[in-house]
């Protein structure tokens, strides 16, 4: 089981705040469909150079604010 649940309308929030968090991210790296959440974070985990649980926590902090548009 995953460590974090993102639905699909969720996602559009979130993705939207970790390009802008890193503007080198791309719309084609950032594809996800619910339940798949255990490989975005691997993928993430490269694109942004950092571990797992700092992924996790991003992903986390973006879902809980997820009406404010920082991240």
């Amino acid at each position: 089981m995953s460590a974090i649940t993102i639905s699909d309308n969720d996602w559009k929030r979130v993705k939207i705040k970790l390009q802008r968090k890193y503007n080198h991210l791309r719309d084609d790296e950032l594809q996800y469909s619910a339940g798949r959440e255990e490989e975005l974070i691997s993928r993430l985990e490269k694109l942004v150079d950092r571990d797992r649980d700092y992924v996790i926590f991003t992903l986390k902090k973006a879902l809980v604010n997820i009406d404010n548009n920082r991240l």
